[in-house]
């Protein structure tokens, strides 16, 4: 199955909350992923607030399609945007910076 790498930078003085909010994702909303396709996901955080995101998925553009369309991930979307650097007005899963996969060992 692919794999997907990405980044993103939370706000310094937000860590601590971002953190708290991850800690108890809403159950619907980790539904939505699980049936748009996201699998093996997870969040790696540096102290200074990047973020490295790492999942699996058949088809990235079409799981971020179907969680575009899911009113769970808009609003969720909404209520996360203020903890991230550099969206410029775009939602935190549309400002993902998707890294190159450059070695796997298999």
């Amino acid at each position: 199955m692919p794999r997907v790498g990405f980044y993103f930078k939370v706000r310094k003085e937000l860590i601590p909350e971002y953190k708290e909010r991850h800690r108890a994702v809403w159950p619907d909303m980790l539904q939505a992923l699980r049936e748009t396709g996201w699998h093996n996901y997870s969040l790696f955080m540096r102290d200074d607030g990047l973020i490295f995101g790492y999942l699996e998925t058949d088809d990235f553009d079409k799981a971020r399609a179907g969680m575009a369309e899911r009113e769970v991930n808009l609003r969720w979307q909404r209520e996360m945007a203020p903890f991230f650097e550099g969206l410029e007005g775009r939602r935190p899963d549309e400002g993902m910076v998707v890294l190159e996969e450059v070695f796997h060992l298999d």
